[in-house]
């Protein structure tokens, strides 16, 4: 279902509050959500004819090398870029009141890199996940980088932004959500963290991992069993095995 929140920010490639998003996946999802506000569109004559955009949206046709002005450098764009307004916020309440009786929550504490953000988006629908919660000071803006890399779940996953992770973790647990905090030096498996109808799974930056307030709001802390040939797996892969395991326990 169509998605909406707010973010106030600069964009790099885009005026304030007008991010900039492009590629054929993230711009059809956000043409197909009724919640986001399409400002311009350009594209070239093959992808204008495909995507379909609505009548009330004026399409500027271009060459793709024209096109590769507008975002960042060498961003894959296929032949089509929107600007628009930002989505309409999510409060944290609101995700929680809504939520079913069996439901995984993403927590991410402070996950910067916007490939990655979108590359859990992208997991967190695949999974079927309620949405995901970052602290507001530090995580990245909706930006097409993020839309690009979450092939249109920027659009479908809710996304509350919170001023205090530790006190969003309260709330959770209060709504009767068990909280696993995942940390390679855990001495459980997250298969046996498990059980509970209701998770929050908590994830932290790569390198330095959550921080120590957030580890003391999580009901348990558990380990993706990976072999000894690597000693860790990137944040958003790490994700992605955890929605997993969560979404067959």
């Amino acid at each position: 279902m169509p998605m909406s929140r707010r973010k106030k920010s600069h964009q790099g490639h885009g005026t304030t509050n007008r991010p900039r998003l492009w590629g054929k996946h993230a711009v059809a999802a956000a043409l197909d959500n009724p919640e986001r506000r399409v400002l311009k569109a350009w594209a070239t004559r093959d992808s204008a004819g495909f995507m379909q955009f609505p009548n009330d949206v004026m399409v500027a046709l271009a060459e793709a090398a024209d096109l590769g002005r507008l975002v960042p450098g060498d961003a894959p764009h296929q032949g089509v870029v929107i600007e628009v307004e930002p989505l309409e916020e999510i409060w944290l309440g609101e995700l929680l009141t809504g939520a079913p009786e069996r439901a995984v929550l993403l927590v991410l504490d402070q996950v910067t890199d916007p490939q990655n953000v979108g590359a859990i988006l992208r997991s967190a629908a695949a999974f079927g996940a309620i949405g995901i919660v970052t602290q507001d000071r530090h995580s990245p803006p909706e930006s097409g980088v993020v839309a690009k890399a979450a092939s249109g779940a920027l659009e479908r996953v809710p996304w509350a932004r919170v001023v205090n992770l530790a006190r969003a973790l309260e709330e959770i647990g209060e709504a009767g959500f068990w909280r696993i905090g995942l940390a390679g030096d855990a001495g459980t498996d997250l298969k046996d963290a498990l059980g509970p109808p209701r998770v929050a799974l908590v994830l932290g930056a790569e390198g330095p991992g959550m921080r120590p307030n957030t580890r003391e709001h999580c009901d348990a802390l558990a380990r993706l069993p990976i072999g000894d040939a690597i000693e860790s797996l990137n944040v958003s892969n790490a994700a992605a095995v955890a929605l997993y395991a969560a979404s067959i326990a």
